[in-house]
């Protein structure tokens, strides 16, 4: 059996979403979630509807350029809580099909989660696959007290706890709303 073999790694530059990012960060959206039943991912109308409420952190919604400018992924973070203590949900996290298995999102997750703890936030909740998040630090929610917003996601549910963390913080995560209607 042969060794299956990684793509090659390619530098790119994270920096925070400017306004004239919009319409590329949608494009590289609706790239990286393109299924064909679905002319628009729900991805994209969850992006535009984030970005217009109060959960919205722009200092949270970061880019990855390619060595030729142009924007290859995104990952946005928008504020969450646990009862009444904020902290943050990170997704969605994409990167463009020809630029995936590259490091690109690898280095989108470290910057978000740096950004975050520079913030003084306490932790960061997500969605997704264990074995890929896992590398991050991420681990299950309820290893830390946290709870799934739908039980049913178990272990997929995941928290990384930064700096400010406090342990007695514990109860339900509770996304932005537009996660709740999109």
């Amino acid at each position: 059996m042969a060794p299956r073999l990684r793509a090659q790694t390619v530098p790119v530059l994270i920096r925070r979403e400017t306004p004239a990012d919009v319409p590329a960060v949608s494009t590289v959206t609706a790239a990286a979630f393109a299924k064909p039943e679905t002319p628009v991912p729900v991805e994209v109308t969850l992006l535009d509807e984030l970005r217009t409420c109060d959960a919205w952190l722009p200092e949270l919604s970061l880019v990855a350029l390619s060595d030729k400018g142009e924007v290859v992924g995104h990952v946005v973070c928008t504020r969450g809580h646990v009862g009444t203590a904020p902290a943050v949900g990170l997704g969605p996290l994409s990167v463009h099909p020809d630029h995936q298995r590259r490091g690109v999102g690898l280095a989108l997750v470290h910057t978000a989660l740096g950004a975050a703890d520079a913030l003084g936030e306490p932790f960061v909740a997500l969605l997704g696959s264990p074995a890929y998040y896992g590398r991050y630090g991420f681990r299950t929610s309820t290893d830390y007290g946290i709870t799934a917003p739908d039980p049913s996601w178990g272990e997929y549910f995941q928290v990384r706890a930064l700096t400010a963390h406090d342990p007695a913080l514990r109860g339900v995560f509770t996304y932005a709303e537009p996660f709740e209607r999109v």
